[in-house]
């Protein structure tokens, strides 16, 4: 695993975690995580279970005992350490975004599906598709309990920007993030409603705004107790991304994407409404959804909770009897499970480098709808300058 941190810690868990609930057809082995501090990585090697520690990506990428490299870094580095990866054989694991760029996400994409060719597995870590309640609400979808989609509402709303004075991290970076809240969250958002309703979103017209254009430098003790120092540094991405898209089936969404709302820490929701029905997520109460019926008798209609913890539901089976609640964690596990099984059946793990760049290019689309003004932009494929 290149990376550790947050994502890291979270990676390690679903790597730790999956082979002992799940019967995997291949035993994963935790053998090097790699970081740029030696002392912060070896310590998160004794913590999480890894083997060995290493300063360079470069020593994962040619070892002969690594088959799997999952990529947990700043998304500045993506594209050159899962290109190394692939070329030198090796499956890999990219966090989501994919890249900072189309471009980038191109050329990943291109050599990935070269390395599918010779067995070599690439997958994007959109790990909430593996929420089980998500899960069952694109197989309702599928199943056509909601009729013809007809509207997509999506927001991702957290709060840990709101206080003007907190430091300037990489996350506000755009050289080494892409994007602020529209890559970082709204990515997710994308994502999700077109995996669940099975439709791709094909324009979208958009508006991205920072809010707080300058933050505090973080001292020289960047990565371990994140102080900042008195001298401020320009915000390059930005913070409240919304915009409108219409998919393919033509059904119209709305986004929002925020790391500004105030008193919301994690709040990523979404709303699918149909001729038959309608079906409401929210990430807070994750083990629930809510359906709408629109065909049963009036007095009878309304939203209803459907609790997804029965062992029938998507990825439960192996968990804790019924009613006894999985949380964020446990969609890493779902997500190594997956992507261990497709290695050793020889098939294409989902979400693909391929699925990857049609979000890239939804991002990129929203960011030029912006800077025209909201001007209505296609997300078609379009060559890279």
């Amino acid at each position: 695993m290149i990376g550790h941190g947050f994502m890291g810690a979270a990676h390690s868990q679903g790597w730790r975690v999956a082979p002992r609930f799940f019967d995997l057809p291949a035993t994963p082995e935790m053998h090097l995580i790699v970081g740029r501090d030696a002392a912060a990585t070896d310590a998160a090697a004794r913590k999480w279970g890894w083997a060995e520690s290493a300063t360079d990506w470069r020593e994962a990428v040619a070892r002969d005992d690594v088959d799997v490299v999952d990529i947990v870094t700043p998304g500045d580095t993506h594209a050159e350490i899962a290109l190394a990866a692939l070329n030198a054989g090796k499956h890999v694991i990219c966090e989501k975004p994919l890249a900072n760029t189309v471009a980038e996400a191109e050329r990943m994409t291109s050599v990935a599906e070269e390395a599918a060719a010779r067995g070599i597995r690439s997958m994007v870590g959109f790990s909430y598709r593996r929420v089980p309640a998500a899960t069952f609400a694109r197989r309702m979808i599928a199943d056509g309990r909601l009729g013809e989609i007809r509207q997509v509402r999506a927001e991702y709303l957290q709060d840990w920007l709101s206080d003007p004075e907190a430091p300037l991290t990489w996350r506000l970076q755009k050289e080494r993030a892409g994007s602020g809240s529209l890559g970082d969250i709204g990515a997710h958002a994308i994502d999700m409603v077109e995996f669940v309703t099975g439709s791709r979103l094909e324009g979208v017209s958009g508006i991205l705004e920072t809010l707080v254009p300058e933050r505090p430098l973080l001292g020289e003790s960047v990565g371990l107790s994140g102080t900042a120092s008195s001298e401020r540094g320009a915000v390059t991405v930005d913070d409240v991304a919304l915009f409108h898209g219409r998919f393919e089936n033509g059904a119209l969404g709305s986004f929002e994407a925020t790391r500004f709302r105030t008193g919301r820490k994690n709040a990523f929701r979404f709303e699918i409404s149909g001729s038959r029905g309608a079906i409401a997520f929210d990430m807070e109460r994750m083990n629930e959804l809510e359906f709408y019926d629109a065909t049963a008798p009036e007095l009878e209609l309304g939203f209803r909770r459907i609790l997804v913890t029965e062992h029938e539901h998507p990825y439960l089976a192996p968990w804790w009897p019924t009613g006894h609640l999985l949380g964020y964690e446990h969609a890493f596990s779902h997500q190594v499970a997956d992507f261990v099984t497709a290695i050793a059946e020889g098939t294409q793990p989902r979400p693909s480098f391929a699925d990857g760049l049609h979000v890239q290019r939804v991002l990129e689309a929203v960011e030029r709808s912006s800077a025209a003004g909201s001007a209505w932009t296609t997300a078609a494929p379009r060559m890279s300058r």
